[in-house]
């Protein structure tokens, strides 16, 4: 086994978000919200992705947009942390934000299915 230098580690996955739920001390649920075409109909479908969020500072509140970094297991589910608030929530008023608030904002993932090929 090779010992890993400082330069040599892997980078890290990171994601953009918004914070959806302050579930705990120090914790907080992050809502990925994308765009995928449907398998089969090609209509273009909402999705979502929850992540659970170590928040160190408690420096975040519901409805900031932030960036978080993949990270060694600290909890039972908690595999992220904040890494930066990109942007913060205008009101100080914790009201959930909805999935549709959210998918407006992320543009859509490109995903091209392939073109149906006239049959002759």
């Amino acid at each position: 086994m090779s010992s890993a230098t400082p330069g040599s580690r892997n980078t890290r996955k990171t994601q953009i978000g918004f914070v959806s739920s302050r579930s705990g001390d120090k914790s907080v649920k992050v809502t990925i919200a994308y765009k995928t075409p449907h398998p089969l109909y090609h209509k273009v479908v909402n999705r979502q992705t929850v992540l659970h969020v170590h928040d160190e500072k408690n420096e975040t509140k519901v409805g900031d947009k932030v960036e978080v970094m993949e990270t060694r297991p600290l909890s039972r589910l908690k595999r992220w942390r904040i890494l930066s608030v990109l942007a913060s929530s205008a009101g100080d008023v914790g009201v959930a934000i909805s999935e549709k608030d959210v998918a407006a904002t992320v543009p859509t993932k490109t995903m091209n299915p392939a073109p149906a090929a006239p049959s002759a």
